[in-house]
C-alpha cells in the first residue's frame, strides 16, 4: 500500500496539493457513495487533498483482486484511477523504452491510470524510478521525487 500511496502522489500531486487523511466519517457521502459503486465491498483509506478526496483500496471486485486507488471530487464525481495491472499488459512502447533507453531494466509495478474523460496513462517503477507513459507507450516523463518532496514541503509551510 506504501508504494500506491507513493505513486497516486506523484501522479496527482504533479498539480494538486497537500494530503491529509481523514476518517471514513469525515468524508460526504456522494464521495462514499462514488467509491461504493465504483468497488462495491471495498473498503478505502482515505485523504483530503486540495477540497478532494483519495481512498486507496485492496481487495476483490467481482472475484477479481484490485489495487489502488480513487480521486473523488466532494460531490461525488470521480477525478482519476489508478489500478495496479499486470506488467504483461502494458503498451509495448513502454517495454521499447525500457530496453532501449534503460537497459532493460525489470519493471517492478505496473499501474494504468484513468481520468474523468476516460482517458489512459500508464506509470511504471524501475527501482526507485517512476515513468509516466501515454495511452499508446509513448514516454510522456521521468517523475522527479525530490522536485515533488519540494513541492509538498512548500505547500505544507503555505497551509501553517
Amino acid at each position: 500500500m506504501k508504494k500506491i500511496t507513493l505513486l497516486l502522489a506523484l501522479c496527482l500531486g504533479l498539480g494538486t496539493g497537500y494530503a491529509q487523511k481523514v476518517k471514513e466519517a469525515e468524508v460526504p457521502a456522494a464521495v462514499k457513495d462514488a467509491f461504493a459503486k465504483k468497488y462495491p465491498g471495498l473498503k478505502g483509506e482515505w485523504e483530503k487533498e486540495d477540497g478532494n478526496y483519495e481512498a486507496e483500496f485492496d481487495g476483490k471486485v467481482d472475484k477479481k483482486e484490485v489495487e489502488g486507488s480513487v480521486l473523488i471530487s466532494a460531490d461525488g464525481s470521480i477525478l482519476e484511477t489508478e489500478e495496479e495491472i499486470s506488467t504483461g499488459t502494458l503498451p509495448k512502447g513502454v517495454s521499447e523504452y525500457v530496453t532501449k533507453n534503460l537497459g532493460g531494466k525489470k519493471i517492478g509495478e505496473a499501474f494504468k491510470i484513468t481520468n474523468a474523460k476516460g482517458e489512459i496513462s500508464y506509470e511504471i517503477e524501475i527501482g526507485k524510478d517512476e515513468y509516466l507513459f501515454d495511452n499508446n507507450g509513448g514516454f510522456i516523463k521521468k517523475i522527479d521525487k525530490k522536485e515533488e518532496k519540494e513541492d509538498d514541503d512548500d505547500k505544507k509551510k503555505k497551509a501553517k
